[in-house]
């Protein structure tokens, strides 16, 4: 989707926060378009707030995403803990997944700063140009143990979708099929950082655009897990193409109707990253109460994108 304003960083010089250091493995001098990405990816990132000069500036933008054009709904609040807390949720919409992104902004609103949610996402996504500004100026960070990390030992919140593209890129049939992809790292770094996990369902975000399929043989004839660390090339129906393969962002959002129900939080006990008996009754426990959620959210649905 194309953003109307795309401002620079907070930050003046975009260098690599020392704290994603330890993410940086050695690289082979020889080019790769994976590494240039993923190099790319991390220039910049910050713990810093969210630029509220940015939020108050393009503020009529996003109201109108969030109140007219998705009309967003985010009900339970009271139930967030206090201080940091890991934020884990489902999305939907392959690369421009709007129901995170309106998340994102619907904290921002309710808590006006005073309470920082960095986002997490793709690194093809925080490579692009303009939209990995755009991503910088709200506070998301890359998606790694060391961004995140950082982030929760700030005193922040962090919110992760574990499933990452096999959520996002779900074909529309499964669209009320919480799909977490068995990934527990989410888990151990909660209890390494000494956070809660708070699990928020959604729904909505499937129905901004439509995946037909999910198109994982195209992914592997086109050898994009070497080249984008993606196992996927959906094949969608939308605008403003009608129907094509998905390999970058490329469509417009339908003006589907988001909405989100954050969860009890699930507390966890230090010093269990490695009990994987426990690590899995922790994974299984924020599948369930997400799964829940969802299909609570989705029986109040009428019509698809109407709601």
């Amino acid at each position: 989707m194309e953003v109307p304003i795309f401002e620079a960083p907070l930050v003046s010089e975009p260098a690599v926060n020392p704290v994603a250091a330890p993410d940086l493995k050695p690289r082979s001098k020889a080019f790769s378009l994976r590494n240039w990405i993923h190099e790319r990816a991390m220039r910049g990132w910050s713990t810093q707030d969210q630029n509220p000069g940015y939020f108050d500036r393009t503020a009529p933008f996003w109201d109108f995403l969030r109140d007219r054009y998705f009309r967003v709904s985010t009900r339970g609040w009271e139930r967030l803990p206090e201080g940091a807390c890991m934020v884990i949720g489902v999305h939907a919409g392959t690369w421009l997944t709007m129901d995170a992104w309106m998340l994102v902004y619907d904290w921002w609103k309710h808590f006006r700063g005073q309470r920082v949610l960095h986002g997490t996402a793709h690194d093809v996504l925080m490579a692009l140009p303009g939209l990995g500004t755009l991503f910088r100026n709200v506070g998301v960070i890359p998606s790694s143990r060391a961004t995140v990390s950082a982030c929760l030992e700030a005193g922040h919140c962090v919110v992760i979708w574990p499933g990452g593209e096999v959520d996002a890129m779900r074909s529309w049939s499964k669209r009320n099929k919480v799909v977490l992809d068995d990934r527990r790292g989410f888990v151990r770094q909660a209890i390494r950082s000494g956070v809660p996990i708070v699990p928020v369902a959604s729904v909505g975000g499937a129905e901004t655009v439509f995946v037909l399929t999910e198109g994982r043989w195209l992914a592997e004839v086109l050898q994009l897990r070497r080249i984008l660390r993606s196992e996927m090339v959906p094949i969608v129906a939308g605008l403003p193409f009608g129907i094509w393969p998905e390999i970058l962002p490329s469509h417009i959002p339908l003006p589907s109707k988001i909405s989100h129900e954050i969860l009890e939080p699930v507390a966890v006990e230090s010093g269990r990253e490695d009990d994987e008996i426990y690590v899995k009754s922790i994974y299984d426990e924020v599948e369930r109460r997400i799964q829940e959620g969802v299909v609570r959210l989705a029986a109040e649905r009428r019509w698809p994108i109407l709601g």
